[in-house]
């Protein structure tokens, strides 16, 4: 299942996005991010779709890659578009039956929201393949530390979230290792019709439930043996020292940042 779960995983290569300083990263992904969301026409979808590409081609990880992480949350894509695309009101109905219509101003409506959270998605991916999770843990703490003035725990909220990104493919592993062994014993959840296998998944919730409360109990024990505590005042091996090429990459995407407004009217 980590073969197929890419999302949280660490790919080593030598890239340029590989070598960027984790803090340029969260920044430029934020950024991004929230661009997005001033998303107007379709020339401002191929504009961003074409950054996300070149951003993916410079971290020298194959594009097929990146497509994988899309496939655990296709269900909730598909979902988006159709729920979109059906209860969207418009004036050119393509297809009706009973209280529902399909209409044109419906299918652009769930084509752009979908378009949207799959480039978000592609961005995180491109963040987690790229930078390894001890990386990523410091720069969130380097970036929230002023937040520590207002005595917020920033080195445990950062501690929290990368735990939390990477123990998503351990738990779509886990999950895998149940689905098996309800097959071994004759029973196969991938053969069933779907409104009868959403009601056979309740069954597995129980078993990762627990499983997944144990992993958090061991990894809380191995946190407090190691003597971790609220992680204020510790030291790093590997200090964060941003060069000349996170300020040129930085640059780069606030200016295309400022381009992307421009075109959506912003």
């Amino acid at each position: 299942m980590q073969k197929n779960i890419l999302f949280g995983q660490f790919i080593e290569q030598d890239s340029l996005i590989h070598r960027l300083d984790p803090r340029t990263k969260l920044l430029g992904m934020v950024l991004m991010m929230v661009s997005f969301l001033a998303l107007r026409t379709w020339v401002d979808y191929a504009a961003a779709t074409a950054f996300v590409l070149i951003v993916m081609g410079l971290s020298h990880i194959s594009i097929w890659m990146y497509l994988r992480t899309l496939k655990p949350v296709w269900f909730i894509l598909v979902f988006t578009w159709t729920y979109n695309a059906i209860l969207t009101p418009g004036t050119t109905i393509l297809w009706s039956w009973s209280f529902i219509s399909l209409t044109a101003e419906g299918i652009e409506t769930g084509t752009v929201v979908v378009w949207r959270i799959g480039l978000m998605i592609l961005l995180a991916s491109i963040l987690t393949l790229t930078t390894k999770p001890l990386a990523l843990a410091l720069g969130l703490e380097k970036l929230l530390s002023p937040l520590s003035r207002l005595h917020v725990p920033v080195e445990q909220i950062s501690l929290m979230v990368v735990i939390a990104i990477r123990f998503i493919p351990t738990i779509m592993e886990e999950l895998e290792r149940i689905m098996l062994a309800q097959k071994a014993r004759g029973y196969d959840i991938t053969a069933l019709k779907l409104p009868k296998r959403l009601l056979a998944y309740i069954p597995i919730v129980v078993p990762l439930f627990m499983t997944t409360i144990q992993r958090a109990e061991q990894l809380s024990l191995a946190i407090d043996a190691r003597a971790y505590g609220n992680g204020k005042g510790r030291s790093s091996y590997r200090v964060l020292r941003l060069t000349t090429t996170d300020f040129r990459a930085g640059g780069c995407t606030i200016g295309f940042i400022f381009v992307l407004l421009l075109l959506s009217g912003g």
